[in-house]
């Protein structure tokens, strides 16, 4: 893939990285009990939340603790693996990376839509979520790439199975 995908690998290893420790210690505060989390964990989010006024995270509706939930569940050993695949040069990562994407492009959506549909949220809020839409679409893009590649990787060569010979 060149320096762009080397470039594009690189981004996305520090967005796996950051999210590595974000989403359990940040993000599963939504979720779970805050009385698991040490006090400058909480006071960090709390912090952030009055910087950016996040509405969304002191409100905790249903679907945003669903999402909180999906991410630890399923995007979060996914982080772990996908930084696994990019240091060892896994075959499976641009898969990884399509699955990635592809959930968090849709968490996004659900977020972002009630952002903008309720007119509740700020533009500094809206800009501190819109990143995770586009590096949900590179994580696709990513994907989408490596698989063509593999797919169109025989160089146009067909290959033919060979019957069976008859057994006396």
């Amino acid at each position: 893939m060149g320096a762009l995908g080397k470039l594009i690998d690189a981004i996305l290893f520090v967005f796996f990285a950051l999210m590595a420790f974000i989403a359990p210690l940040i993000d599963g505060q939504t979720a779970l009990p805050k009385s698991i989390f040490p006090a400058f964990l909480t006071d960090l989010k709390t912090g952030y939340i009055a910087e950016f006024g996040d509405y969304l995270l002191v409100e905790k509706p249903h679907f945003l603790v669903g999402l909180v939930w999906h991410e630890l569940v399923f995007l979060w050993p996914l982080s772990i693996a996908n930084l696994y695949a990019i240091l060892a040069g896994r075959s499976w990562f641009g898969t990884t990376c399509l699955l990635y994407g592809a959930s968090l492009v849709t968490s996004m959506a659900a977020i972002l839509g009630e952002m903008i549909g309720s007119g509740k949220a700020s533009e500094r809020l809206l800009m501190m979520y819109v990143p995770f839409m586009g590096i949900g679409i590179l994580a696709v893009l990513r994907g989408l790439v490596s698989s063509s590649s593999k797919s169109s990787g025989s160089g146009g060569k067909r290959y033919t199975i060979m019957p069976r010979r008859k057994l006396a």
